[in-house]
């Protein structure tokens, strides 16, 4: 049963890994690239690398965090300069 579940979640990561790429919203690519994420690190944990599954869900939070910062930040100045 595990096996199945191992082989979805990397036929999972393949489509969002496709999907991220190919999202012409910015915002929703950010929520892709946030499931391809915990996929990888539910994948991680199945492997029984635990402390590398935590270290991508912290590295993630920030790259996450710096993406919609820089959303922002851009649509902001797209705002101001007219």
């Amino acid at each position: 049963m595990l096996g199945i579940i191992h082989d979805l979640l990397l036929l999972m990561m393949i489509v969002l890994s496709a999907a991220v790429v190919e999202e012409k919203n910015l915002v929703n690519a950010v929520v892709e690239y946030i499931l391809l994420g915990l996929a990888f690190a539910i994948v991680l944990f199945q492997l029984g690398a635990p402390d590398v599954a935590l270290s991508a869900i912290a590295v993630g939070a920030v790259v996450v965090g710096l993406f919609l910062f820089t959303i922002g930040e851009v649509r902001k100045w797209e705002l101001e300069r007219g």
